[in-house]
């Protein structure tokens, strides 16, 4: 089922205030290595959302997306709502409060500051079963192929847009910055406006990786957004 997503869905590209694109490839540098900033984060410990009510949100992320609940309990700056804990599939964990509000499927707003989407990684061997389950549950979803990874589009229970993403390739999470940013800087060096599936297997031989690809889908770039 395609052509859910709004036109707040994902662009991925930066806009000026004209409306025009730009290209930050001479702004600050793109590297894996770690800056010299007082402080270093080892990782994300959870997002926290807020959401509709405890039944649908459960529905959506536990019944469909295989999220485990793993906690439940008051919120504890407003013990009016139930603060939901998820384990997305590697220990990260995904938290929701939630009350007795209605779900939407109206957009997000979007604007500075606000939640453009959520991404969740699933394993390339399932991409086709989560198709049909969305599909099964009648939810729309777009699907693209992005370049250095391959996503669905959907929105969960309270309108906000879903991303599904699968690597292309198998990539190690402890060196997937570095793999990036090699991508990156062969796609500089080839003057080309997105990092590409050429770019990515270029960089996982420059950095002595395997490149074998998995079979996937055919999809579109999705250039430009989803309307």
């Amino acid at each position: 089922m395609i052509g859910v997503v709004s036109a707040y869905s994902p662009a991925y590209i930066a806009r000026d205030d004209t409306g025009g694109m730009t290209d930050n490839t001479d702004a600050t540098s793109v590297t894996a290595e770690h800056p010299d900033s007082p402080i270093r984060t080892t990782g994300t410990d959870h997002i926290t959302i807020w959401g509709s009510n405890e039944e649908d949100t459960i529905e959506f992320y536990q019944d469909l997306l295989g999220m485990p609940l793993v906690l439940r309990q008051p919120n504890l700056d407003d013990p009016s709502q139930t603060h939901l804990f998820f384990d997305t599939g590697d220990g990260r964990i995904l938290t929701v409060f939630v009350g007795g509000r209605q779900s939407t499927q109206q957009p997000q707003r979007g604007g500075i500051g606000a939640v453009h989407h959520l991404c969740f990684s699933v394993a390339p061997s399932d991409f086709e079963d989560v198709m049909a389950a969305l599909e099964a549950d009648g939810r729309g979803y777009n699907m693209f192929d992005r370049g250095v990874f391959f996503s669905l589009y959907t929105q969960d229970n309270n309108g906000l847009i879903i991303e599904l993403s699968t690597d292309k390739y198998d990539i190690p999470s402890d060196r997937r910055g570095e793999v990036l940013a090699k991508a990156q800087e062969i796609r500089i060096a080839d003057d080309a406006d997105y990092a590409g599936d050429k770019h990515l297997a270029a960089a996982l031989e420059a950095l002595n990786m395997d490149a074998d690809a998995h079979d996937l889908p055919e999809a579109s770039s999705g250039v430009g957004g989803v309307n």
